[in-house]
């Protein structure tokens, strides 16, 4: 398949590009790694994304994208601490217990579920954080 090989990179909105360079820098501690007039581009260990000013907007009603972490309550306790709020999420077969869920049936590559949390940036794009559970 002609994309196989190719690397995977997201894409997220912004409005008002500073005011989000500013929340991902210090709520998430995230640095860009690259800058270009319009764009931001932040690498992970095993991915890449970047904020781009858009006069337009994600509804904010699906997971736009994620993180993945070892340690999902420590990631979530330091990230309070920063000022991030996460979202409770009821929905049928999900339930969030102080903005944390079970996901039953992750990929099976992955283990057998997840825990998960949402919270929402700047502007108003939905992210998740999850940690594979055996």
């Amino acid at each position: 398949m002609a994309l196989g090989p190719a690397r995977i990179a997201g894409r997220i909105p912004a409005q008002d590009l500073d005011r989000a360079r500013h929340w991902y820098s210090e709520k998430l501690g995230l640095e860009p790694v690259e800058e270009r007039p319009g764009g931001l581009l932040y690498k992970g260990e095993s991915g890449e994304f970047a904020l781009y000013a858009s006069a337009g907007a994600a509804d904010g009603s699906f997971t736009q994208l994620a993180f993945e972490v070892d340690d999902l309550l420590s990631a979530v306790a330091e990230m309070r601490e920063r000022g991030v709020v996460f979202e409770q999420v009821e929905i049928p077969g999900l339930e969030t217990e102080d903005g944390i869920a079970t996901v039953e049936g992750n990929y099976p590559s992955k283990g057998s579920a997840e825990r998960a949390a949402w919270f929402r940036d700047s502007e108003g794009n939905l992210l998740g954080i999850g940690e594979p559970l055996p």
